[in-house]
C-alpha cells in the first residue's frame, strides 16, 4: 500500500514538473522580452542625442581628417604626410605651437596650484572670508568685452600700470606689445579661471573624512603630512579634472588675446589658435586640418598621461 502511494506521489510530483517549467519559460519570455522592449524604448531616446553627435562631431572629426589628406577640396586627390610635413616646417606654426606650450606649461600649473591654495585658505576662519570669495568668483559672472576693456584700462601704454609705474619714475612700457605681453595674459587667464577651479577643491576638501583627520592630528601628524598623505590623495580626482580644464581652457585664450591685440598680435602671444584662424582665413583647408590633428594628438597624449598619473596617486584611495 505504502508502494503505491509512494508511485502515486511521485506521478503527481513528475506531473507538474513539465508545468513549473513551462511556467519558468514563459515567466523568463516575457521577462526577456520586457528588457527588449526597455532597451528599445531607451535607445529610442537616446537617438536624438547620438544623431546630434555624430552629425555634428563624429562626421566633422572625419571631414577633417580627410582635409588634412588631400591636396585641396577640389582635386581631392590623396598626399598623405605632405600637409603635416608642410605644417610642421611653418615658421608661424614653429612660433605659434612653441608661445601655447610655453604659456600652458606656466598658466595651467599655477592655476591649479594657486586655486588649491586659495580653496585651502578659505577653509580657515580668515576676515572679510566671503568677500575674499566673491572677488574671486566674480570673473565668472563678467562679460569677456568687459573684461578685456578692464584689461585695456590696466595695461595700455597710458594705462593705470603706466601711471603707477611713473610715480616711481620707471618709463611707459607698452605692455601688450614687449616681452611682458605673454604675462599680461597669463594674469588675465588666472583671474578668470581662478574662481571655478577654487570652488571644484573646496568641494573636493569638504567630502574627506573628517574622522580620517581627526585621527591623523590625534597621532600627532604634522600639517605638510596630512595635506600629502591623506588631502592629497582624495583630491586626484579633482586635480587630475582641474588640470584637464585648465589645459583646455589655455588652448582657447585665443578669444582675449584677439579682441586685445587682433589678428596679429605681439612674437610671444601669438598662438596656434591665430595659426589656425588666418589659416581658416585665407581658405587653406589643409593648414587648417593638419594643425588642428597634431594639437589634438598633443592634447591626448598630455591627458592620458595625467589619467595615468591620478591612477597612480589615487589607487590606494579607490581601493
Amino acid at each position: 500500500m505504502r508502494s503505491l502511494k509512494k508511485d502515486v506521489a511521485e506521478k503527481i510530483k513528475n506531473a507538474d514538473k513539465p508545468v513549473k517549467a513551462s511556467a519558468k519559460k514563459r515567466t523568463e519570455s516575457k521577462m526577456t522580452a520586457s528588457k527588449r522592449r526597455g532597451t528599445g524604448i531607451s535607445w529610442l531616446y537616446l537617438s536624438p542625442s547620438l544623431a546630434g553627435v555624430l552629425l555634428f562631431f563624429v562626421l566633422p572629426f572625419f571631414v577633417v581628417v580627410f582635409y588634412s589628406l588631400v591636396d585641396n577640396p577640389i582635386n581631392m586627390e590623396f598626399v598623405f604626410f605632405e600637409n603635416f610635413v608642410r605644417v610642421f616646417k611653418n615658421a608661424a606654426f614653429q612660433q605659434a605651437a612653441g608661445n601655447t606650450l610655453k604659456f600652458s606649461l606656466v598658466a595651467v600649473p599655477l592655476a591649479v596650484i594657486l586655486s588649491l591654495l586659495l580653496a585651502m585658505m578659505l577653509e580657515y576662519k580668515i576676515p572679510l572670508k566671503s568677500q575674499f570669495r566673491t572677488f574671486f568668483l566674480s570673473p565668472m559672472m563678467v562679460p569677456i568685452a568687459s573684461v578685456v576693456l578692464i584689461w585695456q584700462v590696466l595695461f595700455h601704454y597710458n594705462g593705470l600700470s603706466n601711471e603707477i609705474l611713473g610715480l616711481f619714475g620707471v618709463a611707459k612700457i607698452d605692455f601688450l606689445k614687449s616681452s611682458y605681453a605673454q604675462v599680461v595674459i597669463i594674469i588675465l587667464f588666472l583671474w578668470k579661471n581662478l574662481g571655478y577651479n577654487m570652488i571644484l577643491f573646496m568641494a573636493a576638501l569638504s567630502s574627506i573624512p573628517k574622522d580620517l583627520l581627526e585621527v591623523a592630528v590625534l597621532e600627532s601628524a604634522k600639517p605638510f603630512q596630512i595635506f600629502w598623505y591623506i588631502k592629497l590623495r582624495y583630491l586626484s580626482s579633482t586635480i587630475l579634472f582641474v588640470t584637464i580644464m585648465s589645459l583646455i581652457n589655455s588652448f582657447k585664450v585665443f578669444r582675449e588675446i584677439y579682441l586685445l591685440t587682433g589678428n596679429y598680435p605681439y612674437d610671444t602671444i601669438y598662438m596656434m589658435q591665430h595659426f589656425m584662424n588666418n589659416a581658416f582665413g585665407q581658405l587653406d583647408y589643409q593648414r587648417l586640418s593638419a594643425a588642428a590633428i597634431m594639437m589634438s594628438a598633443v592634447m591626448v597624449v598630455l591627458i592620458g598621461i595625467l589619467f595615468l598619473a591620478e591612477n597612480h596617486f589615487g589607487k590606494d584611495v579607490e581601493g
